[in-house]
């Protein structure tokens, strides 16, 4: 850091006095053991000179002396290097919102149940405030999407928004089904009633699509998602298209009311016999990468998917067949029938009290 010069004038240290580095922390307070974690980061980013930023509605839960408190909203992550989410992939969707709109790189604890958006689990909150303080992480710029909703006379009614998971055209009265029309870049390519669709980026193929019957992209994969959602019709597979396309979800003017929802937070009334456009947006979410581990692995863990063939357990007999799932992909180990977890060599080598 630079010192002032004899005779220098009042203010010039200052000029050249690097600014100090700043971390947002997004934080679901409703959880005291969230909190708790939240607070010892915070903590120990202050021991390392960088300045902790909370918002205003989480600043009285959290009592982080010292920290620079501000409104939720697209400045909160204005001057800010990294957001820093604690909770689920809801929380972590709130914090996209913010950081958007600047340079800011957002990485996350995974509080939540699958959580595929944060990557860190618990206890790796250590190793992932270090990777901070070292600035020792990498920075992958995830895809989003812009919605344009335009009236029955093709005329944009002003109202669009974005998404970084999926845009969801959807029915809003329950009873009713929505009727829709698709069009991919232009070309009509089916019709049919459905209670929604669904077009999704790459990571949100895990999320709302995937329960939708959607395929799983691995997120550094450039493409967009159609996905029906209980649709009534013989034809009405997901669709997998270039990400430069424009996906078009026209709606008859027969009085059934649909909306646009984004991320599941942010949501626009789409008029009678309106359409949505929905293209790739021009601008990305960036996303801090601590660790290097492959998305193959996480879906593995994520999910418990048995990654050993059926036939490397040991047979118990037709219909008794040891399962395979719950893998551990750490160290290999399987979990057997009788709930014991086995390394492959063990299975391999049938029970140890001589059982089949």
């Amino acid at each position: 850091m630079t010192q002032p010069q004899p005779g220098a004038p009042a203010g010039a240290a200052d000029e050249d006095r690097p600014a100090p580095r700043r971390v947002l922390l997004a934080v679901h307070t409703g959880r005291a053991d969230i909190v708790g974690l939240a607070r010892s980061a915070a903590a120990r980013l202050a021991e390392a000179g960088i300045v902790v930023r909370l918002l205003e509605d989480e600043a009285e839960a959290m009592a982080v002396p010292g920290a620079e408190v501000c409104p939720f909203g697209p400045d909160a992550a204005h001057g800010v290097e990294v957001v820093l989410v604690f909770g689920g992939d809801g929380t972590f969707l709130r914090a996209a919102e913010m950081a958007r709109s600047t340079d800011a790189a957002i990485t996350g604890v995974n509080l939540g149940r699958v959580g595929f958006l944060a990557e860190t689990e618990p206890e790796a909150v250590e190793e992932m405030i270090a990777a901070v303080q070292r600035c020792e992480y990498a920075v992958e710029e995830r895809l989003t999407l812009e919605a344009t909703v335009l009236d029955a006379e093709g005329r944009p009614t002003g109202e669009g928004t974005w998404a970084l998971n999926e845009v969801s055209v959807e029915k809003v009265e329950r009873s009713r089904v929505l009727d829709v029309v698709l069009e991919v870049d232009g070309h009509p390519l089916t019709s049919f009633g459905c209670d929604g669709i669904l077009c999704a980026t790459p990571t949100g193929s895990t999320a709302y699509a995937f329960s939708a019957g959607g395929p799983v992209v691995w997120p550094d994969v450039e493409a967009l998602l159609l996905v029906p959602t209980n649709a009534h019709a013989l034809f009405a597979r997901p669709l997998v298209t270039s990400p430069t396309s424009v996906l078009t979800i026209a709606v008859p003017p027969d009085g059934t009311r649909a909306r646009v929802s984004a991320d599941g937070r942010r949501v626009v009334d789409v008029p009678d016999g309106g359409r949505v456009e929905v293209r790739r947006s021009e601008r990305p979410v960036r996303i801090a990468r601590m660790n290097p581990t492959a998305f193959g692995d996480r879906l593995v863990a994520k999910f418990g998917l048995p990654v050993r063939g059926f036939r490397d357990a040991r047979s118990h007999g037709p219909g008794h067949e040891a399962p395979t799932g719950r893998t551990n992909v750490l160290t290999g180990d399987v979990n057997t029938s009788d709930g014991a977890l086995r390394t492959p060599e063990e299975v391999g080598g049938g029970h140890p009290d001589g059982k089949a």
